[in-house]
């Protein structure tokens, strides 16, 4: 039986990061997929680009896409398997469920029965307490902190070094800003910046 490959499915600079998480845990990708015809080359990697060859059932994928919304397209095009990515340095409790494709980076904490969704990412020294809900394809970038049982909707992209006091619940496909300080619950949609986080806008396209 030929051995499973994996593959990273997005030459970009995050899919470096991601690399870097898979080489902790001593595994080795065999390469990249990506759309752009002019790549054939990435961080030492052949990039292929025939889609035909993706529903190969020895292959598996991590979708190497920061952009969430872009995540989502390439994740419902392909029909394949997905693994997570978790970083040997961070810190999972035991009762953490991840879901598949997810990616959890270098020194991250998360705390007992929180629960994050399928290809989410938790970027660098971000910090998620007890008993937390994070939705699908959610970007949790460096340094943001979520205290206990805080509820973040699909798609929802968190900036850098954003904190979000307990018992907030954050809607679906919301941005906030960098550094913003969430006191209150955000509906779907919304645009939020600033210390406290106030909502400036709402954008109905995802």
């Amino acid at each position: 039986m030929e051995k499973t490959k994996i593959y990273l499915y997005g030459a970009s600079s995050h899919s470096k990061v991601i690399l870097d998480i898979l080489e902790s845990n001593n595994l080795v990708i065999n390469g990249y997929f990506d759309d752009n015809n002019l790549i054939d080359f990435y961080n030492g990697y052949e990039v292929e680009h025939n889609a035909s060859k993706l529903n190969n059932i020895s292959r598996i994928f991590i979708v190497s896409i920061g952009n969430n919304k872009n995540r989502k397209l390439i994740v419902e095009k392909l029909q394949t398997k997905f693994i997570k990515a978790i970083h040997s340095s961070a810190q999972l409790s035991p009762s953490t469920k991840i879901g598949e494709g997810s990616v959890i980076m270098a020194n991250v904490s998360i705390n007992s029965s929180s629960s994050l969704g399928k290809h989410t990412i938790v970027n660098t020294n971000a910090s998620v307490d007890h008993d937390c809900f994070i939705g699908d394809y959610v970007h949790l970038s460096p340094n943001v902190a979520l205290a206990g049982n805080v509820k973040v909707g699909e798609g929802t992209h968190i900036g850098i070094g954003s904190c979000v006091i307990q018992g907030i619940t954050i809607g679906k496909w919301v941005i906030i800003g960098a550094g913003a300080v969430i006191i209150n619950d955000i509906p779907d949609y919304a645009v939020v910046v600033g210390n406290p986080g106030r909502v400036i806008k709402y954008n109905y396209e995802k």
